[in-house]
């Protein structure tokens, strides 16, 4: 009967060793966690500074259709337009990439998109928001901020 006993009361130290692998693999899972923590924060980082640099084009953008708006020679307007779509062409990669690195930044990216098909007047609004989140460290702006938006041009103009 002696021949039958288990591991675990002839030696006490016998269940140490699956105690150990039990903490082993806790212990590996929590430097695991830690690291993907960590790492996420590195990303939504870095994705912070690409969005910034995608806003920076964005408000160059914004100016340039602001100048347009009020500019009374047809073809420096018309100008002053396009170099405005141009600048938000340049956010747009940037826009993109950091979407890829962190979600919250998906809605910059789509309105960037819609650039392609939609006269910026109608994105200005969305813009503003967004990139005044960005400028706010990636937090959304506080209620009652004003964002305001340009006049749109006369039809007729």
């Amino acid at each position: 009967m002696t021949a039958f006993r288990s591991a675990r009361r002839e030696s006490p130290r016998a269940d140490l060793s699956g105690t150990r692998r039990a903490l082993g693999a806790c212990g590996a899972v929590g430097v695991t966690l830690a690291l993907g923590v960590g790492l996420t924060g590195c990303a939504s980082g870095a994705a912070l500074g690409l969005v910034q640099q995608a806003c920076r084009h964005v408000s160059v953008s914004l100016s340039l259709y602001r100048a347009a708006l009020t500019e009374p020679d047809a073809q420096r307007a018309a100008r002053e337009r396009a170099q405005a779509g141009a600048q938000l062409q340049l956010a747009s990669p940037l826009a993109t990439e950091a979407a890829g690195q962190s979600p919250q930044w998906q809605a910059l990216m789509a309105t960037l998109a819609e650039n392609s098909w939609l006269p910026e007047s109608d994105l200005v609004g969305a813009l503003q928001a967004q990139c005044a989140a960005a400028q706010n460290g990636g937090n959304a702006v506080p209620p009652g901020t004003d964002v305001t938006t340009p006049a749109t041009p006369n039809a007729g103009s």
